[in-house]
């Protein structure tokens, strides 16, 4: 059973950066990939981005293309969540996301994966 516990989330005013951590512990294969997804109150949770455990390719969504970088090590079995010029609307519980894969793949559907954390909140101030 994976378990993942994100961190590093908080208040930050407009333009300002934050890293978000996801620790994953009892994984117990390399060929996998982890998303973030967030959900802001009233609306649906959305995809942000997503990186493969093997080879680091990533996919992000169209509107924090240029501003977020997702990356992981491997060897900490961490993968993070850098966030810059953030906005009031990237308010919202971020959630960090896990699941195997036997070929390199990711996924911007929350239903493809299968390991969860619990969420950390992020708040952007105007």
């Amino acid at each position: 059973q994976v378990q993942l516990v994100e961190s590093g989330g908080g208040l930050v005013q407009a333009g300002g950066s934050l890293r978000l951590s996801c620790v994953a512990s009892g994984r117990t294969y390399r060929n996998y990939f982890a998303g973030w997804f967030r959900q802001a109150p009233g609306k649906e949770r959305e995809f942000v981005a997503a990186i493969t455990g093997i080879g680091g390719i990533t996919v992000y969504e169209d509107s924090v293309k240029g501003r977020f970088t997702i990356s992981r090590d491997s060897a900490k079995n961490t993968v993070y969540l850098q966030m810059n010029s953030l906005k009031p609307e990237d308010t919202a519980v971020y959630y960090c996301a896990d699941a195997y894969t036997d070929t390199v793949y990711l996924s911007r559907q929350s239903r493809e994966y299968d390991y969860w954390g619990q969420g950390t909140q992020v708040t952007v101030s105007s």
